[in-house]
């Protein structure tokens, strides 16, 4: 996790200021495989987002966790994005080891963005922890 980190952060580095780091974030989330209808439902809603945000958690047969996720919103899909770069993939045990908010603070943007949108982002992160915590 930690060299993805350090990757993000280079990527981060290259680019100038905030604003082309808000269309980097924003492109990031274009990227994303899309949900389909049905898993915009209830159960993969993640609580404490202004924006509407879905997060689908699987459990591949090797233990590890993948995630999909999407929302109605643009910079926070990229937000989503960079969260399923850092965490999918992964076993329990390193998920909950992570450091998110210091990771998002090696990044840039526990300072950058908004109180709502970093409220959001730390929403997001606790239901990847949850669903490791219930993996594990």
């Amino acid at each position: 996790m930690q060299q993805t980190l350090d990757d993000l952060a280079a990527e981060f580095e290259l680019l100038g200021d905030w604003e082309e780091r808000y269309r980097y974030v924003i492109e990031l989330g274009r990227d994303l495989t899309p949900l389909s209808d049905a898993e915009h439902d209830d159960a993969n809603k993640v609580r404490g987002c202004a924006s509407q945000v879905w997060l689908v958690t699987e459990t591949g047969p090797d233990g590890l966790l993948r995630f999909r996720g999407d929302s109605d919103a643009h910079i926070v899909r990229g937000l989503i994005a960079i969260l399923l770069k850092l965490y999918s993939g992964r076993r329990p045990a390193e998920i909950l080891a992570f450091d998110a908010k210091a990771a998002f603070e090696a990044l840039g943007l526990a300072g950058a963005l908004s109180a709502q949108r970093s409220n959001g982002l730390f929403s997001m992160v606790g239901r990847i922890r949850k669903d490791a915590e219930a993996a594990s």
